[in-house]
């Protein structure tokens, strides 16, 4: 896997794109680039299981590795979930299993400087390098609006 980064500023505080980033109503609104209806279903805590799903209640199943509120979240994706199954052990999903997906907020005056880190399968880098740039536009928008 690559470690691919993607950095934005952001003139908000970091508690408001905090919230954005991980705010029941928000996610959904930044993360729809990915997949109509997403959703994460967690209470965001250190040390608590995610599943980033989407209409049909497909998706990704994850760690939160450590939360920092309004500084920095480290995920890392453990398996998926297809038709209500969830995998954790198929030679596909270790192939990708202990991706991490870090997310850093730095002030910087009235700006914040937002550096999303992920680890990237092969199979996966084209389409996070073409859809993360366009989901943390999402993220600004929201983000400078409220």
């Amino acid at each position: 896997m690559e470690r691919k980064q993607f950095i934005t500023t952001i003139q908000a505080s970091p508690e408001k794109i905090w919230q954005v980033l991980w705010g029941k109503d928000t996610y959904p609104q930044w993360t729809r680039v990915f997949s109509e209806g997403s959703r994460a279903e967690t209470d965001w805590q250190k040390g608590s299981r995610v599943l980033f799903l989407d209409n049909n209640g497909d998706g990704m199943i994850a760690l939160i590795r450590d939360a920092v509120p309004n500084e920095y979240m480290s995920i890392e994706h453990q398996g998926e979930i297809i038709d209500g199954k969830e995998d954790t052990e198929s030679a596909k999903v270790k192939e990708w299993a202990g991706a991490q997906e870090n997310y850093r907020l730095t002030p910087n005056g009235n700006s914040t400087q937002l550096v999303v880190e992920m680890d990237m399968a092969p199979d996966f880098e084209k389409m996070f390098t073409e859809i993360m740039p366009k989901a943390l536009a999402l993220v600004k928008e929201i983000a400078e609006k409220q």
